[in-house]
């Protein structure tokens, strides 16, 4: 179920990723990280979050710290992003994503996992939901095992984990997309039908079925 070529959301969504990244750039003055106050207002701090900015949780989704991290994210959106639009429709698409994305923001603001002072930006975790909804979509909807799925899914997640990376947000991502791909694929039949032929001699001649 793809979606219109006239409206393709992983390019928008980088657009406005891009965007806002200059945006704070030009605000800021620094086109290589993004100022720490801008930052804290816009990104996620989880005391902001409970003392009722609540807009943080999505703001938090588009802004990013640095010119390094907003290209690697931008990168691994268009891969997966455009994964995605060969198999999901527009809602669903934008649920995988933002609902990945607000899942890891939530699951980020627990205290006991991560200090509620320290902020938090970038799409990582809505990404990180494409790409689980993408791989076990794939899997299920050919009714094949998503075991191989989950491991892949699960070693990448291993493999981004790293000091100063919001492991939370990743994680929480990765579940809520391997949990809506999974539910999409189980609801829709293969797209591909095998047709078997086959032939043998008898003492009347020959015969063909398929």
């Amino acid at each position: 179920m793809p979606n219109s070529e006239k409206f393709k959301p992983t390019y928008i969504l980088i657009a406005i990723n891009v965007a806002v990244y200059v945006y704070t750039s030009v605000v800021g003055g620094n086109f290589l990280e993004t100022n720490y106050d801008l930052i804290v207002r816009y990104g996620q701090v989880g005391v902001l979050v409970f003392a009722g900015d609540y807009y943080q949780l999505l703001t938090s989704m588009f802004v990013h710290a640095s010119i390094v991290h907003i290209a690697g994210n931008m990168i691994f959106l268009l891969v997966f992003g455009l994964r995605g639009e060969e198999m999901f429709s527009l809602p669903e698409y934008l649920l995988i994503y933002f609902a990945g994305g607000l899942t890891g923001n939530l699951l980020s603001l627990i205290p006991i996992f991560l200090d509620p002072t320290i902020p938090s930006v970038g799409a990582s975790g809505a990404i990180f939901a494409m790409f689980g909804a993408a791989i076990i979509h794939t899997r299920r909807t050919v009714g094949q095992s998503v075991i191989g799925a989950l491991i892949y899914a699960f070693f990448l997640l291993f493999l981004s984990a790293a000091p100063g990376v919001n492991n939370l947000a990743h994680i929480g991502g990765l579940v809520t997309g391997l949990v809506i791909g999974y539910v999409l694929g189980a609801r829709r039949k293969p797209s591909t039908k095998y047709t078997v032929s086959y032939s043998y001699s008898t003492p009347f001649g020959l015969v063909s079925g398929g």
